[in-house]
């Protein structure tokens, strides 16, 4: 991953594919690269870091060609080097791609027994070998040899690849990885993003989960993988450039708040084994023994990844049966705290280059305890300085408060959770089933609670005038009370506050009259009962009460049927995994009211997107 760009016509098509390129460097990137046809072969040019080192590289090495594919790399297999980046090469045949290939390892192994030596650490290469092996075994066009080799593939991926002796065709695939045609006048390009596309054609073309299909000057020919023949007509974009890069949306936030599914599809993507009911995920560093001599979980993490941290607390305690706590880190900076050698410091950041978890993580590091890092940004400065770093993939998150990035944070965490309990023995192989099945399906969930935002839209408008809020759980829907009422006072400016609704009682109560709206996270769990009775002290007081509750929830109904309370319904799901479902109302809510006000919601006023200052 990250971006894809091709082209097929009667241009110069270098200028072109770094161009497209250039457009997608928003989604973030760590090296870029180009294969171009030349007619006689396929050249390729590789540089790490921004455009500009390619750029400076093609200016010393031009590709002539009129038929190229481009790409950009957010690394997951192997480092961010020249060698890694993409297109990777395999006899006359050069593939990029964005995904990841679930089963690369085994993939390697096989064709390493075949005799095949790779160059780089990557799973995309694989693909390239495939492909070419499939050419050698005698395959009678690019087209047969990447259906053949599609078959061997499982996970998630975009790929476009170029042949030598095709020096007129690209032939592109995609599954559960997005992939865009756009058809020109006697040329045709793909992209993994509109906006590569938008400078040379509107009429586009969404490759869906399952397709293939050929690239050629005079169009387009499109099949299934098993090669039925499909007939699709293609859409008219209209969006501007900017339009473009937020898909549509008005904003980056609410483009985000919609992409939660699939990011944390991607943080899941090759680290669940529902068979054995385990964790993969080699890259935490934790070995069984360490596991088992843990003393105690230390989280360390600033707003809202503190927020994701505290949540985990619940997790590790109840599933990992050991002692968790959570520390803001500009407090561990200056409080001179005891780590241990058989502690785990868990360093939670979106960007990984926050300052005070920083600090944090190297204070532990020199009093031996073990660190991992749980960020979004690879290669980054906290990771380098963990033993073990879990990366969420949730890709570049444009708008400053965060939303996905928190939700692929739960992910990772709960992943962690499980590990641990495995690796501890205080889960079982059918506990670990059930938690990980019931996270596999968390996207689809997800996606059905997302479906409520006309419900918020028409909520968030009823309290516009509103100038404080509660926002109330329980467990682990405390801390995504906290996260709620942050949300909402950074892109809105309403003054809120997030409390266990068993404190209410103990001070918040007194704040509770007619004009206090209160957001009640009241999901069917462990807590419901009590949490329900703290809704009906709000709304004795008067109290305008926005409930968050399962669906089909009938007492809820009741209470709404007598006014005053607006009930949001989430899917009914497994414990662990409600905090991913009852955030999203929250931050439709806090998105809706700050647009209503008509605030800056993607750069709010005095808030930064990395804190890398005390």
């Amino acid at each position: 991953m990250c971006g894809i760009v091709a082209y097929v016509g009667t241009k110069s098509c270098a200028p072109l594919l770094v161009e497209g390129l250039r457009r997608l460097e928003y989604r973030g990137y760590d090296s870029a690269g180009l294969a171009v046809h030349g007619g006689n072969g396929i050249e390729i040019i590789r540089a790490v870091g921004k455009l500009a080192n390619l750029d400076a590289a093609l200016a010393k090495n031009p590709l002539a060609g009129t038929v190229g594919i481009g790409h950009t790399r957010w690394a997951t297999h192997g480092r961010p080097s020249e060698v890694n980046a993409h297109p990777h090469a395999a006899g006359s045949v050069a593939v990029v791609h964005n995904g990841i290939i679930e089963n690369h390892v085994e993939l390697r192994k096989e064709l390493q027994g075949r005799g095949v030596v790779f160059a780089s650490d990557t799973d995309t290469e694989i693909v390239a070998h495939l492909v070419d092996e499939k050419l050698r075994k005698g395959a009678k066009s690019l087209e047969e040899a990447v259906r053949q080799s599609l078959t061997h593939l499982r996970g998630a991926f975009a790929i476009a690849v170029v042949w030598k002796d095709a020096p007129d065709e690209i032939v592109v695939a995609k599954q559960d990885s997005p992939l865009v045609v756009g058809i020109g006048d006697g040329e045709t390009f793909a992209a993994s993003d509109i906006p590569a596309l938008l400078a040379h054609t509107r009429d586009v073309l969404f490759l869906q989960d399952g397709e293939m299909g050929v690239l050629r000057k005079g169009g387009f020919t499109l099949t299934t993988f098993d090669g039925t023949p499909v007939t699709r007509a293609t859409k008219r974009i209209d969006w501007s450039p900017t339009q473009a890069e937020k898909g549509g949306y008005k904003h980056f936030m609410l483009k985000e708040i919609h992409e939660q599914p699939r990011a944390v599809e991607d943080t899941l993507r090759g680290r669940i084994d529902l068979e054995r009911g385990d964790v993969l995920a080699s890259e935490i560093g934790i070995t069984p023994e360490t596991a088992q001599s843990l003393g105690r979980v230390y989280f360390v993490a600033c707003g809202t990844s503190a927020h994701a941290a505290m949540t985990a607390r619940y997790w590790v305690e109840q599933i990992a049966r050991v002692p968790a706590v959570v520390e803001i880190g500009s407090e561990v900076r200056y409080r001179d705290p005891v780590f241990l050698p058989n502690d785990l410091v868990i360093a939670v950041s979106q960007s990984g280059e926050t300052l005070d978890t920083l600090a944090a993580v190297k204070a532990a590091k020199a009093q031996g305890a073990r660190v991992l890092a749980v960020a979004n940004v690879l290669d980054s400065a906290i990771p380098r300085a963990a033993n073990g770093a879990l990366y969420t993939h949730a890709g570049p998150e444009i708008g400053v408060a965060s939303t996905k990035c928190f939700t692929t944070q739960l992910t990772a965490l709960l992943l962690v959770a499980v590990y641990l309990g495995r690796q501890r023995g205080t889960l079982s192989a059918d506990g670990g089933r059930r938690i990980l099945e019931a996270l596999w399906h968390a996207p689809g969930l997800m996606r059905t609670a997302l479906d409520e935002e006309a419900a918020l839209k028409a909520v968030a408008k009823k309290h516009l005038r509103a100038r404080d809020m509660l926002f109330l759980g329980r467990g682990p829907n405390f801390p995504i009370a906290l996260e709620g009422a942050l949300k909402l006072k950074e892109i809105s400016y309403i003054h809120a506050e997030g409390y266990a609704a068993g404190e209410m009682k103990h001070g918040p109560i007194a704040l509770i009259d007619e004009e206090m709206p209160v957001v009640v996270l009241c999901p069917k769990d462990s807590h419901y009962e009590k949490t329900l009775s703290n809704m009906q002290e709000v709304r004795a007081r008067e109290g305008q009460v926005i409930a968050v509750g399962t669906v089909g929830d009938h007492e809820l109904a009741e209470y709404a049927a007598k006014g005053g309370v607006d009930v949001i319904s989430i899917p009914a799901a497994e414990p662990e995994i409600l905090p991913l479902l009852t955030v999203l109302p929250l931050q439709l809510l806090s998105y809706f009211m700050a647009d209503g006000k008509g605030t800056d919601v993607d750069q709010p006023r005095n808030l930064a997107k990395t804190v890398t200052v005390e």
